[in-house]
């Protein structure tokens, strides 16, 4: 067979999987372009989560209660295996992990713009859990249903764990808001510094993304950045007014007619800033896993030396 033919039969296999609505597996023939499309979108997904854990853990030794302190050490703890799941789900495509490590760290590959604000208060943990947590998860319920069935399966356990997470930030904001002055404070302040950010994680509208059409047709997403911001604006805005909070954005509407809260325009300067690295902490959050990533060498080489040897033992059991 020629390889003119074995393109064709191959996406034409494809293109049936897709059409069926099934889910194209690791060994399965794909084009260069959907290859590099889910290589991309999990890397970032997967690099999204291991920078996450940095504006949490930095909160872990000033928890308010012992309770509070032992949720958020779990919830961290739950953002490191979900990086994991996900890393090791984009290796089933070919790539080494410590090739996207070093993609990362290079800045050639991109982590969610969110996590390059500063976490100022102990309700940013709270406004964390509930909007940021909150806009992956409606993004993430989706991806459940994403055409890669590796990509598609992590996605079932890594849903589970940020409903919990969101939960947990839930909880921190309403406690807040039925407290003193001072914490109602707190609880709104945190809420307008995150709102806009929240929204600005689904990316640009549909008209100004380069990827959206092309991930819709291959079925790698389900719905558009601005059908997912809908939802989540949809959802979220009730939570707002039953803490007895505000929503900050002026121009916030229902409409009647459709159904849906409308809002003002998203501030896309300030958002493509930060995607290209200007950000309030881009250097800082690569800086930091950087040398995370160097001080924690020797970990990696012992694991792998005592994986070798362990491989080199006689099999007594022959």
């Amino acid at each position: 067979m020629d390889a003119s033919t074995e393109f064709e039969n191959g996406q034409a296999k494809f293109d049936a999987i897709i059409a069926a609505d099934e889910k194209i597996e690791p060994r399965d023939w794909m084009p260069d372009g959907y290859r590099k499309t889910v290589i991309r979108q999990m890397a970032q997904h997967a690099h999204s989560e291991v920078i996450g854990m940095q504006p949490e853990a930095n909160w872990i030794l000033r928890a308010p209660t012992l309770l509070r302190k032992a949720i958020l050490i779990a919830k961290v703890q739950d953002e490191a295996g979900h990086g994991l799941y996900l890393y090791s789900a984009t290796e089933t495509l070919g790539v080494s992990r410590d090739e996207l490590v070093g993609l990362l760290h290079e800045g050639k590959q991109k982590y969610s713009s969110i996590f390059n604000y500063p976490a100022l208060s102990w309700a940013d943990m709270g406004a964390i859990g509930w909007l940021v947590d909150g806009a992956a998860i409606v993004n993430q319920i989706v991806l459940q249903g994403t055409s890669y069935g590796p990509y598609s399966r992590a996605m079932v356990k890594i849903c589970k764990e940020e409903s919990f997470h969101a939960r947990q930030g839930y909880s921190i904001m309403m406690a807040l808001a039925e407290g003193s002055d001072e914490q109602k404070a707190m609880c709104q302040d945190a809420l307008n510094r995150w709102w806009w950010p929240a929204l600005m994680m689904f990316g640009p509208h549909d008209s100004e993304s380069a990827h959206t059409a092309e991930s819709m047709a291959w079925k790698i997403k389900r719905k558009t950045n601005d059908e997912l911001r809908q939802m989540f604006i949809d959802q979220t805005v009730p939570q707002a007014h039953y803490l007895g909070m505000t929503i900050p954005d002026p121009d916030l509407v229902f409409d009647e007619e459709t159904g849906h809260w409308t809002i003002g325009e998203i501030d896309w300067d300030e958002f493509w800033a930060t995607i290209k690295g200007d950000g309030r902490l881009n250097r800082e959050r690569i800086t930091h896993k950087v040398k995370a990533w160097d001080e924690g060498r020797w970990v990696r080489d012992a694991a792998t030396a005592y994986a070798a040897k362990q491989k080199m033992k006689p099999d007594k059991s022959a």
